[in-house]
C-alpha cells in the first residue's frame, strides 16, 4: 500500500460514546467527536488528544485503524474507533471490530487453569508430567566453546513455573535451538514461534512434540517468554476433560457475555475481522501477506489448534469485560469466575527480580505488574498489564479503578505507536474526581 493511497483513504471514521458496557455502539462512517466521560473525573479536552493522536498515525499512513476503550468504575469513560478495518475496501473500523489478540490469550488460559486449581483438579506445584507424561524428563540446551550442549533439566517443571514463565521455555527462535525447533514444526517454522493456527492437529499433540526439544534455561532459573501458556492450555484440557475452546467458553466467555471472543472467527462474523497491516522500511503501512506471518488462518484453515498462549480473536468491549471481572476481584454482573484470593495471586509479583532486575516491575500469574511508580508510564503501583504480538495491549489499574484496552493489528510494527503512549494519554486526561 503506497503512502499516497493510505493518505487518500484515511479520514476520521467512527467515534461512539456510552455510559455503560451494555450501551449500543455506533456503526458506519461519520464525523469524529470527542467521547464524553462517564463522570467529571476526565477532561473532555484532554481526552480529545487521544482522538487526534490516533488520527495522526492514520493520516500519515503509518497504521490502518485502531480502537481505544477506557472504563472507570466499570463504566465507559472513553471509546474511539478510528481509521479503517480494511483500507483497500474502504471498510471502517468500529468499536465492535474483531482483532487478533495473540498473547492477550494468555490471561484467559491462566484464569481457566486457576479455576481448576480452585476445584482441586490442579495443584500449583504439580509437575507438568502429571498431565503430560512427555515432560517427565526434559532437557536444557546451552552453548560451550565446542557448540551446543544439551543436559537434563535439574528438576521437573511445575505448573507454577509455567504460570510465571520461569520454566526456561522460549519460542525456540534462539540460535542454539532454532534448527531443532524448525525441524519439529515449531520455532521459526511456526510464524514467529507462537503461531499454531495453521496446524492440522490438537494443541496437545504439538505440546507433546515440544517436550522432546531442549529448552533454553533450567526450571526456576530465569524469566523466559515462550510456550509456557500453550503448555498450560494442554494441561487444562487434560485436567478438565474438554478442549480448551470449550473450557474457556464454558467457564469464562459465555458467563461474562463475551459473545465476540473466539479461537476462530465464525463465517458470519468474518467481515468484522480487521486486516493485518505491516510496516515497510519507511514505517508506512501495507497489507500483510496471508499465512502465519500475516493475516493468519483465523477464518479459513484447519480450526483444530486451540493455542492457549496466542490463539484468540476478540473485541475491545469483550476484552474489557474480562478485565473488569479481574479488577472486581473475580466477579462481574453477579457472575463469579474466580475467588478474590485467586485474583490476588495473579496480580502480585511471583518472580522476585527475575522479570526486572531493578525491581521496578514484577510478573504474577499471566501479567506484568507495576512495582514502582514510573516503571510503566503513569500507571499506579499494582497495575497489571500485557499485550499481544499484533500490537494490542491493556492496563488494569486497581488504584484508579481503570481498565484501558487498545486494539490494533499491525505486524511487524515499525512505528513508535506503543501501548505506553496510549496509556499516558489516558492518564493525562484523568483529573481525579474519585
Amino acid at each position: 500500500m503506497h503512502r499516497s493511497r493510505l493518505l487518500a483513504l484515511s479520514l476520521l471514521v467512527i467515534t461512539s460514546t456510552a455510559t455503560s458496557m451494555g450501551s449500543a455502539q455506533t456503526r458506519g462512517r461519520r464525523k469524529t467527536t470527542a467521547a464524553r466521560p462517564s463522570s467529571g473525573a476526565f477532561s473532555n479536552d484532554r481526552l480529545a488528544r487521544i482522538d487526534r493522536f490516533l488520527q495522526q498515525y492514520i493520516d500519515s499512513g503509518r497504521i490502518g485503524g485502531a480502537v481505544a476503550l477506557v472504563l472507570r468504575d466499570g463504566n465507559v469513560a472513553y471509546q474511539h474507533a478510528a481509521g479503517w478495518s480494511d483500507v483497500e475496501s474502504h471498510r471502517p473500523v468500529t468499536v465492535n471490530s474483531l482483532f487478533r489478540i495473540a498473547s492477550q490469550t494468555k490471561a484467559l488460559t491462566t484464569v481457566a487453569i486457576l479455576s481448576l486449581v480452585e476445584e482441586g483438579k490442579i495443584g500449583l506445584d504439580d509437575p507438568v508430567s502429571r498431565y503430560i507424561p512427555q515432560f517427565a524428563h526434559t532437557t536444557v540446551a546451552s552453548r560451550s566453546d565446542t557448540g551446543r550442549v544439551t543436559q537434563p533439566a535439574a528438576r521437573p517443571i511445575t505448573i507454577r513455573d509455567l504460570l510465571t514463565h520461569s520454566a526456561g521455555i522460549s519460542y525456540g527462535t534462539e540460535r542454539d535451538v532454532a534448527s531443532l525447533y524448525e525441524a519439529k514444526g515449531l520455532g521459526p517454522a511456526a510464524g514467529m514461534g507462537w503461531y499454531t493456527a495453521d496446524k492440522n492437529e490438537p494443541i496437545c499433540t504439538t505440546i507433546e512434540r515440544l517436550a522432546t526439544l531442549p529448552f533454553v534455561a533450567q526450571p526456576g532459573e530465569k524469566w523466559v517468554y515462550g510456550y509456557s501458556t500453550d503448555i498450560l492450555g494442554c494441561v487444562a484440557e487434560r485436567a478438565s476433560g474438554m478442549p480448551l475452546d470449550e473450557l474457556i467458553r464454558t467457564r469464562i466467555t459465555r458467563p461474562l457475555k463475551m459473545n465476540d471472543t473466539y479461537f476462530y472467527v465464525p463465517p458470519a462474523a468474518a467481515q468484522r475481522l480487521v486486516t493485518v497491516y505491516a510496516s515497510d522500511s519507511t514505517n508506512h503501512a501495507y497489507r500483510a501477506p496471508d499465512g502465519p506471518r500475516g493475516q493468519g488462518n483465523y477464518v479459513e484453515g484447519p480450526r483444530k489448534s486451540f493455542a492457549g498462549g496466542a490463539g484468540l480473536i476478540s473485541t475491545a468491549p469483550d476484552y474489557a469485560r474480562f478485565l473488569q471481572m479481574l479488577l472486581n476481584g473475580g466477579e462481574l454482573d453477579g457472575v463469579r469466575i474466580l475467588a478474590p484470593h485467586t485474583v490476588a495471586l495473579m496480580t502480585h509479583n511471583q518472580v522476585g527480580t527475575r522479570y526486572d532486575s531493578t525491581g521496578a516491575r514484577g510478573f504474577g500469574f499471566g501479567f506484568g505488574i507495576t512495582e514502582r511508580y514510573g516503571a510503566l508510564g503513569m500507571t499506579s503501583v499494582g497495575t497489571f498489564s500485557w499485550g499481544g504480538a499484533y500490537g494490542s495491549s491493556y492496563d488494569v489499574d486497581p488504584v484508579e479503578h481503570l481498565v484501558i484496552v487498545f486494539m490494533v493489528n499491525q505486524l511487524p510494527n515499525g512505528t513508535d505507536l506503543r501501548s505506553d503512549k496510549v496509556t499516558n494519554l489516558v492518564y493525562q486526561a484523568l483529573m481525579g474526581g474519585r
